[in-house]
């Protein structure tokens, strides 16, 4: 099981829930979660991967302490850690 913890401002896309446990196998990766997701929280998956299935610029995943392009991206393995998304904010 992988915990999953949204921000406020994602967690209206899944009825106010600010954290999502995601059963998967051991070898499942961060596309595996996002998978999950979607069959779920349709909305939300919109919210964080375009049409391509690529991860929005703007949407910023941690697994455990490590920001998920620094590792493997899509294909990085989530067996045990914890997730979180954060949505970029700018302002002006």
């Amino acid at each position: 099981m992988v915990d999953v913890k949204l921000p406020a401002a994602l967690a209206s896309e899944c009825a106010g829930q600010r954290h999502l446990h995601v059963d998967l196998p051991d070898d499942a990766t961060l596309a595996d979660v996002l998978d999950a997701i979607a069959t779920t929280h349709p909305r939300l998956a919109r919210r964080l991967r375009d049409e391509s299935g690529k991860l929005r610029r703007y949407v910023n995943i941690y697994i455990g302490d490590d920001e998920n392009r620094r590792l493997q991206g899509l294909a990085t393995p989530v067996e045990g850690r914890d997730i979180q998304i954060l949505p970029s904010i700018a302002g002006g």
